[in-house]
Order: structure tokens, then sequence, then C-alpha cells
């Protein structure tokens, strides 16, 4: 079991907190005039505004197979953090750019390629305010901001049947003074012997694992504590999702 550095007992969570409880979270849709689908992501003190953009055409590589691309974009703005972090023009972060991949891999969990035709979708997550959970919060603000741009090439007629086979959002779990904790903040993430993330969709499937021992190895028993914390975070998120889009939700979705 992963043991705290700090043997002073347990630290308290930020709004008092359970161990198992999320930060507040809002989802809020359609929040930029000119994108085809947007959401600001609230998770606590973290704000990411998402941003969805439906392009004519595909890579180069993608040409002449009849399917469309879901891509994804990540930075963060300059203020976003406590101490000023430069804005990446000539050279990109690693960090940003593997957080990227993984929100256009979640978000292709539940794309049916097929059905988009040559359209791109470019799914843009700018940090505004970070406070730990950056990337969780920008899958789940994505699909909400993706969703709304599928929602409406359905309304225009540009797309037959809708290529959202389901719903994918993220949360954060981890041990920090030897106790399991759900949707960590910045001090939790900061202090965590063990870190993880989870990607996943409805019936519990997982899309994706990311998990690192900061301070302390872990055992499988810790593991699936740590599993079962995240599912139920995800629960929830979906269920925030589906009262995000409304009911236009049931038409978006209806590639399931």
């Amino acid at each position: 079991m992963p043991t705290s550095p700090d043997a002073s007992g347990r630290r308290e969570r930020s709004r008092g907190r359970a161990a198992d409880e999320l930060r507040p979270v809002t989802l809020t849709p359609g929040v930029m005039k000119n994108a085809d689908g947007s959401c600001l992501a609230a998770f606590g003190d973290t704000r990411v505004l998402c941003s969805a953009t439906v392009e004519e055409g595909v890579p180069a590589w993608r040409r002449g197979q009849r399917a469309g691309w879901v891509t994804a974009e990540y930075a963060m703005l300059p203020a976003s953090t406590n101490r000023r972090s430069p804005r990446e023009h000539a050279k990109r972060k690693g960090r940003s750019m593997e957080i990227e991949r993984l929100v256009g891999r979640s978000l292709r969990a539940v794309v049916d390629l097929r059905r988009l035709g040559e359209l791109t979708i470019i799914c843009d997550c700018d940090v505004i305010q970070a406070d730990g959970g950056t990337r969780t919060a920008a899958i789940t603000g994505a699909w909400v901001a993706l969703h709304d741009a599928v929602a409406a090439l359905l309304e225009q007629g540009a797309l037959k049947r809708s290529p959202l086979t389901g719903q994918v959002a993220a949360i954060s779990m981890g041990y920090v003074g030897g106790e399991a904790l759900l949707d960590l903040d910045y001090p939790e993430d900061s202090h965590a012997e063990v870190d993880m993330n989870l990607v996943g969709c409805e019936d519990d499937r997982i899309v994706e694992v990311q998990g690192t021992g900061e301070r302390a190895t872990l055992g499988r028993p810790q593991l699936d504590v740590l599993l079962d914390l995240g599912q139920e975070g995800i629960r929830q998120l979906l269920g925030l999702q589906r009262q995000a889009v409304g009911h236009e939700g049931e038409r978006a979705l209806g590639g399931r």
C-alpha cells in the first residue's frame, strides 16, 4: 500500500470533499459564436475552453479511404498557472503534444469515422486556468463540443447518420497520504504517491489508463480501488454531459 511521505496525518480536501467526491463540475455548451461546437469545462478551479471546428477534406494520408478524421490540439494560456507559461510558438512542449494525442484518441474511440465522409473535426482545448486535471477536463469538455458540431452537421443535412457511437469522459485518481482520492486538484496531484488518469465510456468500458508511481509502487488490489473510484466518477461525468447536450443529444448519438 502506498504510504504518505508526510506522517503528520490525513490532509483535508478542498471544499471539504469526501475521498470519492468530484470537484464541482460544470459543462457549459455554446460559449463560442464562431465555433461549430464549444464547451467551457470547469472542474473546480480548472477551466478548459473546448471548441470543435469542421473542415472539408482529410489529411493526405487518409484521402481515398472514404472516412473522416477527428483530432485535437491542446495548449495552456500564459496566465493559466500562478507563474506565466510562455506561449508555444516555435517549439511545442512534449507534454502538450502528449495530451492532445490523448484527447484525439479518446474522441475517436466513440466516432465511426466512415460516417463522417471526408470531413475533419478539430477539437481545440485551451486551458484558461489550471488547478489539476486539465487533460481530463479537456477530454470531457471536448466531447460536448464534438457532439454539438455533429448535431449541427445533422441539422444542415451534411450528414445522414451520426458518427457518434457513444460518450467519452475522463477523470483523475491517486493515492495521497496513503488514501485513494478521486479528481485530484493541483495540491493533491503534486503530493500524490500514485497518480492516474482514466478515460472511459458507457458500461464501464475503458478507453485508456495512464498511471505513474511518483513516490510509491502500486499493488493490484490498490489498482482496483483506483479503477473503481475512476469508473464511478466517469459515470457521473457522462450524466453531466447528457444534461449539457439536452434532448438534441438523442439524435446526435443515433450512431450507437
